[in-house]
C-alpha cells in the first residue's frame, strides 16, 4: 500500500468517527488514539506522517522503548494497560500523556505514594467494570462515583480527567450499548469529569453514539500498512 492509499484508508476511518459523533451532535468532539501496541515504530511514523499524534501502550516497557525510538517527533502518549504496582515508578518516570485504566482506589493509593515521593503528578481515568465481566478489569459501576470522589479527595497527585471502560465482548450489540450507556451516566455525574474513553476498532461507532469523546483504535489503525 502506497502513502497515499494508507491516507485514503485512513481519512475513511476518520469519517466513520466524525458520522458517529454527528449523531450526537455537531459539537461533539471525538478524540483518536491509535494503539500501538502490536506495531514498530516505523508504522507508527508512517500513521503519524499522515497526522495522527496520540498514541496508547499497554506495556510499560513497549511504552518506553517507542516513547524513546521516536522522541523527536511530538507525540501524545497514552497508557492503556493494566499496571502492576511495581512498574508504577516506571510509568512516572515516563511522563505519559494519560493513564486510561486506573482500576481501584488501592492502586490509586500506590500511585500518590509515588508521586509524592518523586514530587509529580499523573493525569488518569477511572476504568469501570460497566460489562461486569470477570475478565475486565475496573471498578464495579455501583461503586465507581464514590471510588472517584475519594481519589480526588485523597489522592490530590492523581488528576482524575474522567472514566473509560472496555465494552462487553458480546455479538449482541444491545450489550454492548447498555455496557458504555451505563458508563457514559457515571461520567455525567461526576464534577469536572471532561474525557470518557469508551470504543475500540469493534465498536467504536456504538461507543461515539452513547456518548464517547476518546476512542482507543488498534487494529484498524494498524493493519493496513506500507509496504
Amino acid at each position: 500500500m502506497t502513502e497515499t492509499e494508507y491516507k485514503i484508508y485512513i481519512d475513511d476511518v476518520i469519517r466513520r468517527v466524525e458520522s458517529a459523533r454527528l449523531k450526537v451532535n455537531a459539537h461533539h468532539i471525538v478524540k483518536i488514539v491509535a494503539i500501538s501496541k502490536y506495531s514498530t515504530s516505523d508504522e507508527i511514523k508512517n500513521l503519524y506522517n499522515i497526522g495522527q499524534r496520540a498514541f496508547g501502550e499497554n506495556k510499560v516497557q513497549d511504552l518506553k522503548t517507542k516513547s524513546s525510538e521516536l522522541e523527536e517527533l511530538p507525540l501524545e502518549w497514552h497508557f492503556v494497560g493494566n499496571l502492576q504496582k511495581n512498574k508504577i515508578n516506571n510509568l512516572l518516570d515516563l511522563n505519559p500523556t494519560l493513564f486510561h485504566s486506573l482500576d481501584s482506589l488501592e492502586l490509586a493509593k500506590e500511585i500518590q505514594k509515588k508521586c509524592e515521593a518523586k514530587n509529580t503528578t499523573l493525569d488518569a481515568l477511572l476504568q469501570i467494570n460497566s460489562a461486569y465481566e470477570d475478565t475486565k478489569h475496573g471498578v464495579s459501576p455501583e461503586d465507581a462515583k464514590e471510588i472517584y470522589n475519594t481519589i480526588k479527595k485523597e489522592c490530590p497527585a492523581i488528576n482524575l480527567k474522567g472514566v473509560m471502560c472496555i465494552g462487553a465482548k458480546s455479538e449482541d450489540k444491545e450489550l454492548v450499548r447498555k455496557s458504555f450507556e451505563i458508563t457514559h451516566n457515571i461520567y455525567k455525574e461526576l464534577e469536572d469529569a471532561t474525557i470518557c474513553s469508551m470504543g475500540m476498532s469493534s465498536d467504536f461507532e456504538l461507543a461515539i453514539e452513547c456518548g464517547s469523546n476518546m476512542v482507543r483504535l488498534g487494529s484498524i489503525m494498524f493493519n493496513f500498512q506500507l509496504s
